[in-house]
């Protein structure tokens, strides 16, 4: 399991730490019931707190991503990837929805508002998945 984590990203390491994961999940790149690295492991793997990667599981574990069997491990919880691509979707519909009442409230033009998005959707192509989830 690959993580790349960045220092200078406003996005807290735990929560990049989670994206990763989810990301690798929902592509298929970690299969359902496999097993993931121990909390330690992962730990001294990226050299990351224990208790930073402990509250990405928990986040993890506490969202239905992942289970953790005691004695045994962690492992990517069985799911159905439609339904997480669903909940995902919806997430992203909630912060647009947003986006939409702030932009009337300040008279802000749709034309611009979607001008914006794709701006700065270009310029963020190569930092995928490291904001807030």
């Amino acid at each position: 399991m690959k993580i790349v984590i960045s220092n200078s990203s406003s996005v807290p390491i735990y929560e990049q730490i989670k994206n990763t994961i989810i990301e690798q999940i929902m592509s298929g790149e970690l299969a359902e019931n496999e097993a993931l690295p121990s909390i330690r492991a992962l730990a001294l793997d990226i050299k990351i707190s224990v208790m930073t990667i402990k509250k990405a599981y928990d986040e993890l574990e506490k969202e239905g991503y992942i289970i953790s069997r005691q004695g045994k491990g962690t492992f990517v919880a069985p799911q159905n990837v439609e339904l997480l691509k669903d909940r995902k979707q919806q997430e992203i519909e909630s912060y647009l929805l947003k986006i939409i009442d702030i932009s009337k409230c300040y008279q802000i033009p749709k034309d611009e508002i979607i001008e914006l998005f794709e701006y700065m959707y270009r310029s963020e192509e190569n930092e995928k998945c490291s904001k807030n989830s």
